[in-house]
């Protein structure tokens, strides 16, 4: 009966740093371009020479 006392209090932190952890990435702009990182890495800045050669 008392590994139920401990679960739900371990539960109830694990939920606390996970509601902490949102609004902290919420707060810190986390969320405001998320499309963006995704066509970074379809950019091609770093030419290669046999890019240039072409």
């Amino acid at each position: 009966m008392n590994i139920i006392f401990v679960m739900v209090t371990m539960s109830v932190l694990l939920l606390g740093f996970a509601v902490w952890a949102f609004f902290w990435a919420v707060k810190n702009n986390q969320f405001e371009d998320l499309d963006t990182p995704a066509y970074s890495m379809l950019d091609n800045k770093d030419k290669t020479k046999s890019d240039e050669e072409e």
